[in-house]
C-alpha cells in the first residue's frame, strides 16, 4: 500500500434487499440506496477522512437474510461484515453516521479489532463475520510475485 492508497476500504452490498421477479432484479434494491445515502455522507467528509477511506459498491456478499450489508476491510487487519442494517426511513442517516463512526474507528485500530462497547450502537448487533487477516507472510509473496521483485 502506499501513502496514497487509503488505509480502509468500506463496502456497501449493491444487491441486498433486492426484488426480483423470473430472475431478474426490478427496481432499485435497498442496497443501493443505502450506498447513494453513504455517498451523500461521504462527500460532506472532511478531505482527511475521504483520503483514508474508500467506498466501494459491491455485488452480492451472501449476507442475504441479514440485508443490507457493509463489510470493513484492511490489509493486515480482522474484516467486519456487518447486517441487518435498515436502508430506508427515518434511520437511515443514523445508520450512515455510525457507519462512518464506526470507520474511523476500524481505522484507528492497529488490528482492526473493534470492541462492542467501542462501537457506535446501531453495530453493537449485527455483526455477522470477523474474518482474520491475510497472513503476512502471504501478503508478502503476493506482492513480490505480483511485482516480479
Amino acid at each position: 500500500m502506499t501513502s496514497l492508497e487509503p488505509a480502509t476500504t468500506l463496502f456497501v452490498c449493491t444487491t441486498c434487499a433486492s426484488t426480483w421477479h423470473k430472475g431478474q432484479r426490478v427496481g432499485t434494491s435497498g442496497g443501493d440506496r443505502l450506498f447513494t445515502a453513504l455517498q451523500k455522507k461521504y462527500d460532506q467528509l472532511p478531505e482527511d477522512q475521504r483520503r483514508s477511506l474508500k467506498l466501494e459498491p459491491t455485488a452480492c456478499m451472501s449476507a442475504c437474510s441479514h440485508a443490507c450489508a457493509v463489510s470493513f476491510s484492511a490489509p493486515g487487519k480482522h474484516q467486519y461484515l456487518f447486517g441487518d442494517l435498515p436502508h430506508d426511513g427515518e434511520e437511515v442517516d443514523a445508520v450512515c453516521d455510525a457507519v462512518f463512526e464506526c470507520a474511523s474507528l476500524y481505522g484507528s485500530k492497529a488490528d482492526g479489532m473493534m470492541g462492542w462497547s467501542d462501537r457506535p450502537d446501531l453495530l453493537k448487533r449485527g455483526v455477522i463475520a470477523r474474518v482474520p487477516p491475510v497472513p503476512q507472510d502471504l501478503l508478502q509473496t503476493l506482492r513480490r510475485e505480483t511485482t516480479g521483485s
